[in-house]
């Protein structure tokens, strides 16, 4: 599903963070939002799940224009929005909290059955799917909160900062995560604090700054352009041994997830 942002004007209070954004997530691509803190990178996933309601422009889900609509009519439409903060309930089993993705769906032997396919995706649930949510890691934890986001067969996943705060293995297990999940037909609009990462495993990529788009491309043009490198990567250019570590995040990201494959 195609999700399109034209002129759109939001923010909070009476300050406005994005400042007539315009933006393009293709359907089936991961999209990289990147660019320094208050950007605008978070506020554009609330915006698009309608946790935020924009002052002005449009956000089309295919042809229709989405803005005003709940968050629940727009979970209805197959978009969910995995957040930041970690959102398992610590005390209840990995599969007790999958199940409860499917919350909407009243039909429970479907709930089942779509848990026992993302158990298949993700062995990680098989696993450990008995034991308490609490005692996985920050990595292990995030990979529950994608899969269970996938309960209701989404159209659109919207991925605020799945990285943050973990170590560098947990962060491993996060983009091995991320980078299966480029198979699956979904469109991902994914924000990453870890940019050369993020870009690594996207298809697109678009650099936010002052609220608006300032640069958008193929995710490995954006990794060796040296004016993004220099602005946004935290270097003079990306340079080969940048670009090395993110062909090695996207090689063993694939390599952890051989064995799965499409829904």
């Amino acid at each position: 599903m195609r999700i399109v942002l034209k002129d759109v004007v939001a923010g909070y209070g009476f300050g406005d963070v994005l400042r007539g954004l315009d933006l393009v997530a293709e359907s089936g691509d991961i999209t990289c939002l990147i660019g320094p803190n208050g950007a605008g990178k978070s506020t554009v996933l609330r915006a698009v799940s309608g946790l935020l309601v924009p002052r002005r422009g449009s956000i089309l889900l295919g042809d229709e224009d989405i803005i005003g609509y709940s968050p629940r009519h727009l979970l209805s439409l197959g978009v969910v929005h995995v957040p930041q903060e970690r959102s398992l309930f610590p005390l209840m089993t990995v599969w007790e909290n999958l199940l409860l993705g499917g919350y909407i769906n009243h039909d429970r032997r479907a709930v089942q059955r779509r848990a026992e396919e993302l158990a298949e995706r993700f062995p990680l649930i098989a696993e450990r799917r008995r034991e308490r949510a609490g005692s996985l890691s920050g990595g292990e934890q995030k990979t529950i909160e994608i899969a269970r986001a996938l309960m209701l067969e989404p159209k659109v996943l919207l991925i605020d900062e799945p990285s943050i705060g973990l170590a560098p293995k947990a962060r491993a297990e996060v983009f091995a995560t991320l980078a299966s999940l480029s198979d699956g037909g979904w469109t991902i609009l994914l924000v990453e604090q870890n940019a050369r990462s993020g870009l690594a495993i996207a298809q697109r990529g678009a650099v936010l700054d002052g609220g608006v788009v300032k640069h958008t491309g193929p995710g490995n043009k954006l990794l060796d352009d040296p004016q993004v490198g220099r602005l946004y990567l935290g270097a003079r250019g990306v340079g080969s041994q940048s670009r090395a570590e993110a062909t090695a995040t996207v090689r063993n990201a694939r390599s952890l997830n051989s064995t799965d494959g499409p829904q």
